[in-house]
């Protein structure tokens, strides 16, 4: 029994995932979400073996990727009081890192403390206000680990391309050599 498609997949999730590893499904973005889904468990009944080409979500098989649309979405996990309970705790903590990291300033009675809210909100890795804070803190001299988030594949395929197009076109001066004529009147 094939378990079906979870609803927190959206339709853009769900072609961004067809389009980003080359999935053999025709479709039009006039399409809603379940003809979407309704291509996918069709593709998953023929059972056809598929290997596809290294990539972020880290799919190489048809099996792979039926295991991953069956589960919830790692991009959508917290609700929006799960959201504003991280974002009290980011900015409580930027305000540790800019207060020079005196614990006295914030309203944490232990360093202890400070590291358990750490160790929750880096599961939360696609805000950017965690990413931010995991960077404040891993500059603290006095650190006892490095704060690395937990970053989904799709939120980790946009940082990777928006790195690589601030590298593509650097301003910078282009100089030429050779020769030139210049003529006045």
């Amino acid at each position: 029994m094939l378990r079906p498609i979870d609803k927190s997949h959206s339709k853009n999730d769900l072609i961004d995932i067809i389009n980003t590893i080359d999935v053999p499904i025709v479709f039009s973005h006039a399409n809603n979400k379940r003809d979407i889904q309704d291509k996918l468990m069709e593709l998953f009944e023929l059972n056809i073996p598929i290997v596809f080409q290294p990539n972020v979500y880290k799919i190489e098989t048809l099996k792979d990727l039926r295991i991953y649309v069956s589960n919830p979405n790692p991009k959508k996990i917290f609700s929006v009081k799960d959201k504003q309970t991280i974002m009290l705790i980011c900015k409580e903590i930027v305000k540790f890192c800019n207060n020079n990291y005196i614990l006295s300033k914030t309203n944490y009675k232990t360093i202890r403390d400070l590291e358990d809210d750490m160790l929750y909100i880096i599961q939360f890795g696609d805000l950017p206000s965690v990413r931010r804070v995991c960077r404040l803190m891993n500059d603290n001299v006095q650190k006892s680990q490095i704060w690395t988030p937990i970053i989904s594949p799709q939120v980790r395929k946009l940082l990777d391309e928006k790195e690589k197009s601030k590298k593509i076109n650097p301003s910078s001066i282009i100089i030429k050599k050779g020769d030139y004529n210049i003529i006045f009147d």
